[in-house]
């Protein structure tokens, strides 16, 4: 893993609760760093969240943890046309502008595409929003405008740089297994 990232252009618009380096949206304020690497049109991303969303929400409800999630673009090629995971993940952002974040995320898994398909439109990503009770209009407008779309090519390129896969999962800056036993784990090693 790379030791010095590189810095976000300053021309890159960056979400609401924005790690300091730009390169995540953080959940929760804990002592202990759990960060998740993802793409939404990723199927091993999915089952994962299925896994461990509730576990990672109960430790940021608690205190516990503070969760970085980095959105990826990393399959963009395998939706028709390309650019579904870039979309996708930039939308999550705009959620995040309205704090929002997890209950997007988490419908977009419930309702992820076939890889190789068209994936939902802006129309269906705004939707979908409204599904989870987001009606602030910052979001639609986020989401047709491609606001997050720099920034999500900034943290799909800094993760590439990161030698990163998805999904990957890290505890306090060390790789672990994606499940929630492991985390778990983990995180009890860590916590005071």
């Amino acid at each position: 893993m790379s030791s010095q990232p590189s810095a976000i252009p300053s021309s890159v618009a960056v979400p609401t609760h924005a790690t300091r380096s730009g390169d995540g949206i953080a959940v929760g304020s804990g002592p202990v760093s759990v960060e998740a690497y993802i793409d939404f049109l990723c199927p091993f991303c999915r089952q994962f969240e299925e896994r461990s969303a509730s576990l990672l929400e109960r430790y940021v409800d608690q205190g516990i943890i503070t969760m970085v999630y980095h959105p990826l673009g990393f399959l963009d090629q395998l939706s028709v046309p390309g650019g579904y995971s870039t979309r996708a993940a930039a939308a999550s952002a705009c959620a995040s502008d309205v704090d929002m974040f997890l209950q997007y995320k988490d419908a977009l898994f419930a309702n992820q595409p076939e890889e190789g398909g068209p994936g939902l439109d802006d129309e269906e990503l705004v939707e979908l929003g409204r599904t989870v009770g987001i009606d602030d209009p910052r979001f639609a407008d986020g989401v047709f405008s491609g606001t997050y779309q720099p920034w999500v090519r900034f943290v799909t390129e800094l993760a590439i740089e990161r030698g990163v896969g998805t999904p990957t999962v890290l505890v306090a800056g060390i790789p672990i297994p994606a499940n929630p036993q492991t985390i778990a784990a983990a995180v009890a090693e860590l916590s005071p």
